[in-house]
């Protein structure tokens, strides 16, 4: 909902802005002769009005373009983001690709740009941590996405809150991707054994005898989670990497604060980016698309993300 609010508010304080501009030229205009002031004007003099006048315009203008900048350029601008992590458990180098968060529709806005940037990066892993469409007609477009992926590197997922009721069970059954419902698989790269698991949200009660059922094993651990509610007991667990998405790191993001909101349990306390809790690495990535529904299609200082993780031996 505050996603919405936002860049609304943002967008009427601009309208206000100029309407109060263009309320106070036409007084001047018509009062030529006695040029008085609006009751509403705050300053006195024809240099200091003038130069008000100005701040305003400028101010307006750079509302608009922030706006303009909002909706139709950063939404599509994909960066990518580049982490190193050192585990004794790790015997050579290992590289993950991390995405989240396609909210897939019709169009596809950069799902194919994307496919083209986790190519060129080479992966071991491919892992998709949910909220993979907006609604049903952005199936067939999370679908060829997936599938594209998976002729890249092996690919891991999990589904998000926007997919309850609308992702078909065994959706990605036809492609090559595994889905990680309540389950883990043990594999080994390079020499190195690694794990991953996952659970879809609303499993969150089961995690503790989820955890405990897992077979002990010397592996590197990376759990997927398309929440943080789980991250402090996943550390205790003894989980070594937890990748999550759901916050598309505000979508809508301020100077020296970051994200207005984030609507997740923890608030703005995993917004976006690295993390350390405790012995444990947390990613929580920014997504690729952005809120569905009636949320206005915007992101402000906050690109759509790629996360690349180098596992190095340490």
């Amino acid at each position: 909902m505050l996603e919405a609010i936002v860049p609304l508010a943002f967008l009427t304080a601009v309208v206000l802005t100029y309407y109060l501009e263009l309320r106070w030229l036409l007084h001047r205009w018509l009062n030529r002769k006695e040029s008085p002031r609006p009751a509403f004007w705050p300053v006195q003099g024809a240099r200091a009005e003038r130069t008000l006048s100005l701040l305003l315009n400028l101010a307006a203008l750079g509302g608009l373009l922030c706006i303009l900048y909002g909706f139709l350029v950063e939404p599509t601008r994909l960066s990518v983001t580049k982490v190193e992590l050192r585990s004794p458990k790790i015997r050579g180098p290992i590289r993950l690709v991390h995405l989240s968060d396609f909210h897939s529709e019709e169009r596809p806005l950069n799902e194919p740009r994307a496919v083209e940037l986790v190519r060129e990066l080479k992966p071991d892993l491919i892992l998709v941590t949910g909220d993979f469409i907006n609604d049903e007609k952005g199936l067939p477009t999370a679908l060829k996405a997936v599938q594209d992926l998976t002729g890249i590197a092996r690919v891991f997922l999990v589904t998000g809150n926007f997919d309850l009721g609308l992702l078909p069970d065994k959706a990605f059954q036809g492609t090559a991707a595994r889905m990680l419902d309540v389950d883990y698989e043990d594999i080994v790269i390079r020499g190195t054994p690694v794990r991953v698991s996952g659970m879809l949200i609303g499993m969150e009660p089961f995690f503790p005898l989820f955890m405990r059922k897992l077979p002990s094993s010397p592996a590197y651990h990376v759990f997927l989670n398309h929440y943080t509610d789980l991250v402090y007991e996943a550390d205790k667990a003894g989980v070594d990497l937890y990748l999550a998405g759901h916050t598309h790191g505000g979508q809508v993001r301020l100077p020296f604060y970051g994200a207005l909101v984030t609507l997740a349990k923890l608030g703005k306390r995993f917004e976006s980016g690295f993390y350390r809790v405790k012995e444990m690495a947390l990613y929580v990535n920014r997504g690729l698309g952005m809120e569905g529904g009636r949320a206005p299609r915007v992101r402000f200082l906050c690109r759509p993300e790629i996360t690349v993780i180098d596992l190095l031996p340490g």
